[in-house]
């Protein structure tokens, strides 16, 4: 019976995985849009900013450099986004990690 509930318990936790990731990407396409094509390009191809599409920063280093800023970087990416949450950043980080 308990190994039973442990399946159950992590079968929903995989589909609930399946579902949130394709809906954080579509939230961030919108704010990638909105606050990062202009410099990276509306497909991540790179413009003034360096292409993005094909990325091997993982979702949760993009993440961070959206949050907390790297002084190693130019701006705007010195400095945190100020106007952007941290579930935004996730969402944002989600949908570059889809551009191929």
């Amino acid at each position: 019976m308990r190994s039973t509930m442990c399946l159950i318990l992590a079968l929903a936790i995989a589909v609930t995985g399946a579902f949130v990731q394709p809906v954080l990407a579509q939230d961030g396409a919108a704010t990638y849009k909105a606050k990062c094509a202009a410099c990276h390009g509306a497909e991540g191809q790179g413009k003034i900013a360096p292409a993005l599409k094909g990325s091997s920063l993982s979702a949760d280093k993009i993440s961070d450099l959206l949050i907390k800023g790297d002084e190693g970087k130019k701006p705007p990416h010195k400095k945190a986004m100020s106007d952007l949450s941290a579930d935004d950043a996730k969402a944002v980080a989600a949908f570059v990690k889809t551009l191929k």
